[in-house]
């Protein structure tokens, strides 16, 4: 049954909003493509209830798409492409500022959703977003994601920002999603990122993307705060943090925060504006724009021990590998749960075949079952399959634990964590998870 917000006036104007209505509306609004999908579309499963919150009554989603310079995006000047991202960034809400408030002037309540930052900071490190502008943009036909985890207009390729505008209004027309995916997998993102988080075989590390391509947002700021504070002295702080780094850190912090590479997005060549580019002359296409993203010196984000650390330090040994600290810890056995797979390192996973058990106790209390084989890892609720070893443990002592501030052997004798089955095992399973 729909919560809908009932109004007389607006149910006569929703009677006659249609999809070609909305879409021109985004037009008007300057958006370069627009696409309309209803709130119960099963893509949405995951947002559905965030976006009841923030705005109740949501029916209908207008997912829209702006397009971005594309040879800013290729530049290995962080700073040109950083401020194509910003500026692009503005333009786009501020287009759905304006579709908002055509919307509303047909009658029918309308809420622009921002397209990243500012976000719900009080659920860091979880979920953040009110609204997965991605998986809007597919379920209303907008575009299909690649390989490199981007949204792929048809037309435009993935040089497009999205922004989503949702409705209090029902509509009887929605957009088809695309039948084909514009990605046609040439592979040039696995060969253009520094930290090999996008890998041929379609996995995606997404710690390594995070700690470097978004070292100077939520995370690495939280990384180079510690920084400061375990500093004894300046010359402590300099010892560990050089000078480019500092002022890149207050850029960021004055001007919003910069990505580190995006390599992903600059190299792809799909998009009708684009291919036929690169299919003219390959060649010159590697030699313009993947080489050069590939050849800068520059300093690499990794955490210890990471299958990203040593992707760098084989595949680009003239980049600079810079340690950083894991800023994806969790601090509840929920945000445990949907972590691990996040986090997860199959480069340390080879040859490994273990079943983990998890029975927490204390104030947060859960059972979960992580198995890690052909290095793939599988995260369930609940105590599955029989165990090659087993935790028992106090939730708050374990997530401690996990973030560096309890000490293992201290908990071993106070009995908070109690471990029963292979040893072996179980340190196997902990190097597949950087701390």
């Amino acid at each position: 049954m729909s919560n809908r917000i009932l109004d007389p006036d607006q149910d006569a104007a929703t009677a006659s909003l249609t999809l070609a209505d909305l879409q021109a509306l985004a037009l008007e609004a300057g958006a370069d493509d627009s696409g309309v999908v209803s709130i119960a579309h099963s893509a949405l499963d995951v947002d559905r209830g965030d976006i009841a919150d923030a705005f109740p009554g949501a029916q209908t989603l207008v997912s829209f798409v702006v397009k971005m310079n594309r040879e800013s995006i290729r530049s290995t000047a962080r700073s040109i492409a950083n401020s194509e991202f910003h500026h692009t960034g503005d333009d786009l809400d501020e287009i759905g500022r304006k579709l908002a408030r055509a919307i509303e002037a047909r009658g029918v309540r309308a809420m622009p959703v921002p397209m990243g930052f500012p976000m719900e900071m009080d659920r860091f490190p979880g979920k953040l977003w009110v609204i997965s502008h991605k998986l809007v943009a597919e379920a209303a036909g907008v575009g299909k994601m690649g390989v490199h985890r981007n949204l792929i207009h048809p037309r435009f390729g993935n040089f497009v920002l999205l922004g989503t505008v949702v409705i209090d209004a029902e509509v009887r027309e929605h957009s088809a999603p695309l039948d084909f995916n514009p990605c046609f997998e040439c592979k040039l993102c696995v060969a253009a990122c520094p930290v090999g988080a996008i890998a041929g075989d379609g996995h995606f590390d997404f710690s390594a993307c995070y700690t470097h391509n978004y070292r100077e947002f939520m995370g690495g700021f939280t990384d180079w705060v510690e920084g400061v504070t375990e500093s004894r002295s300046a010359k402590a702080y300099r010892e560990r943090t050089t000078d480019s780094e500092s002022a890149s850190m207050w850029q960021s912090l004055s001007f919003g925060a910069n990505y580190k590479a995006a390599y992903c997005m600059a190299v792809c060549p799909a998009g009708d504006e684009i291919l036929p580019l690169y299919e003219s002359n390959k060649k010159g296409f590697l030699e313009r724009v993947v080489t050069p993203l590939r050849e800068k010196a520059e300093p690499v984000y990794v955490m210890p021990e990471t299958d990203a650390k040593q992707y760098v330090e084989k595949k680009f040994p003239h980049k600079e590998v810079r340690l950083a600290g894991n800023t994806l810890r969790s601090r509840s056995l929920e945000g445990l749960f949907n972590g691990m797979s996040l986090v997860f390192q199959r480069g340390k996973a080879e040859g490994l075949d273990v079943c983990a058990h998890f029975v927490f106790e204390g104030r947060e209390e859960g059972e979960m079952t992580v198995t890690i084989r052909d290095q793939k890892i599988d995260v369930a609720r609940g105590l599955q399959g029989s165990p090659d070893v087993t935790v028992r443990a106090d939730g708050d002592t374990w997530l401690g634990y996990l973030a560096r501030e309890r000490s293992l052997v201290w908990a071993l004798l106070t009995r908070r964590i109690r471990v029963s089955g292979s040893l072996a095992k179980l340190r196997a399973f902990e190097r597949c998870f950087p701390r």
